[in-house]
């Protein structure tokens, strides 16, 4: 009995087990948690961890993560803002904000694919530069959307689903099929599987490395644009946590740290265990300090899941 209990947690649908469980357990114990306006809430709050969770997805298989990308999130919800105030134009807030965030993810690729610099280090000083600028360009304090359209990119919905939930939805679908049906997924996993094993078989390891980082650069900056538009204003300090929320998720949903493995559908899994524990303290009127400590207990158990699938698959 506890054999095969064992069997399917650290299965392919051990992770489906624990959401549907949780998933049951909330809906009969926590009130207006299966609620219509409820259920949109829980969604609009994962936007941002989600759209990140997608390609820190790619940056785990390769054996590598981004700490930057909260304070990513940050700068470039600033950048589309102060642009948007300062020339009068959304769509070139929009672009300047993509510009601003894929070349900071560019930075961290080359640094650490050519530089061979640790991406723990990399992207750890990335994170306090970047919070700097963020602070720097508005002195520390949040900057307000002049133009009320600006608001509506978060605002607006599409036949009473929300717009930004959209983009999710999209996100997903297309990390997902670049993950499994095209070269760039496969070689991603290869690299995280065995770099040097790729390298000889003709994989660009240092670009693959690069080019995901750009990615991820560029998707923190939609989720940045997201979440000014949604607070209404560019906040210097938002985001904060981001980072350690998306490792989370990915892990949570079977992405290996040792890297080479990784599935959309897990992150997805992950993504929504994340935001349904945080909803369901929201929901109960837990104090925000405990937060930080279940967020921390779920980031110790999805490290613990992984060390244990990796051992389970050694040993088979």
């Amino acid at each position: 009995m506890l054999n095969t209990f064992k069997k399917i947690l650290l299965g392919e649908q051990g992770l489906l087990v624990i959401f549907v469980t949780a998933l049951l357990i909330v809906s009969i114990f926590v009130p207006n948690f299966l609620s219509e306006r409820n259920a949109i809430g829980l969604l609009q709050s994962v936007v941002t961890m989600g759209l990140v969770a997608c390609t820190m997805m790619f940056c785990l298989s390769i054996r590598d993560f981004d700490l930057s990308v909260g304070s990513n999130v940050a700068f470039s919800g600033m950048i589309a803002v102060i642009v948007t105030n300062d020339t009068g134009s959304i769509p070139l807030g929009i672009l300047a904000a993509l510009v601003a965030g894929s070349i900071v993810g560019l930075v961290n690729g080359v640094v650490i694919a050519k530089f061979k610099i640790n991406a723990l280090i990399t992207t750890l000083a990335m994170m306090q530069i970047v919070r700097g600028f963020s602070l720097l360009s508005s002195n520390g304090r949040s900057v307000g959307v002049k133009d009320p359209d600006f608001y509506n990119i978060a605002l607006s919905s599409v036949f009473g689903v929300p717009t930004p939930i959209i983009i999710l939805v999209i996100a997903f679908i297309v990390f997902g099929v670049i993950l499994n049906r095209t070269v760039f997924g496969r070689n991603t996993l290869a690299i995280g599987g065995n770099p040097d094993a790729a390298r000889l078989a003709g994989v660009k390891v240092d670009w693959t490395r690069i080019m995901i980082f750009t990615l991820q650069g560029a998707v923190c900056a939609i989720a940045g644009i997201l979440l000014a538009s949604r607070i209404t204003s560019g906040q210097p300090n938002a985001a904060t946590g981001l980072e350690l929320s998306a490792i989370s998720a990915c892990v949570l949903g079977g992405v290996s740290l040792a890297g080479g493995r990784a599935t959309m559908t897990g992150v997805i899994i992950g993504v929504l265990i994340l935001g349904i524990a945080e909803n369901v303290m929201n929901l109960m009127n837990i104090q925000a300090f405990y937060q930080y400590v279940v967020r921390g207990t779920i980031l110790l158990f999805a490290v613990l899941l992984d060390n244990l699938r990796r051992s389970n698959g050694a040993r088979v």
